[in-house]
């Protein structure tokens, strides 16, 4: 798929997240805690300082230096030294375990929605929620067909919600997102009473 994304509304941060699988990953990896558009500009931060996004020069990489890279100013993420080392094990599985080429997870084998859940709920730093929201993304903006996707990603896969970064496509959605979010937020904060 060659379409743009506009996750974090520059320019150069979406074409890194549109042309390298291991970009768009590790964007999901680092969305937590901070703002979505921050969390998914991490992988342009990376290519600047390291000059490549490739998961095998990461796991090569010292983890050291790597985190070092990841805690320069502007730091990847607010949690430079634990997501940095985060990036460096996520990199480290996709060579690992799919040759280092992260679209294997969703392609290799012809996976259905099921699997390409459990490959990604099997990756270092994806959780269930983390994981369905990531595979809600492929199937709404990168064209991901396998069969069960929607299903296998719940609620995230539901065609006209704005509930994550699966249903950003621009400033008005991005705010949509985020409006949801707060009201999700403040239902449970008035749930916990």
């Amino acid at each position: 798929m060659t379409e743009t994304l506009h996750l974090v509304g520059e320019p150069e941060a979406d074409r890194i997240l549109s042309e390298h699988p291991f970009a768009l990953l590790t964007g999901m990896l680092l969305d937590q805690q901070i703002p979505m558009e921050v969390a998914f500009d991490g992988p342009r931060k990376i290519v600047e300082r390291l000059g490549s996004i490739d998961p095998a020069a990461i796991a090569a990489a010292d983890p050291e230096e790597f985190i070092a890279i990841c805690a320069t100013p502007p730091a990847v993420h607010r949690f430079p030294r634990s997501m940095g080392q985060r990036v460096h094990d996520l990199a480290t599985a996709v060579v690992r375990d799919y040759d280092g080429d992260a679209a294997a997870i969703w392609t290799d084998e012809d996976p259905d929605g099921k699997e390409v859940l459990r490959r990604l709920k099997g990756l270092p730093g994806f959780g269930d929620q983390k994981a369905r929201i990531f595979l809600a993304l492929l199937g709404k903006q990168r064209g991901l067909t396998a069969v069960g996707w929607r299903e296998a990603a719940g609620d995230y896969g539901r065609d006209g919600v704005h509930m994550s970064i699966a249903d950003v496509t621009s400033v008005e959605s991005l705010q949509q997102v985020r409006a949801y979010k707060k009201e999700k937020k403040a239902a449970a904060k008035a749930a916990k009473g």
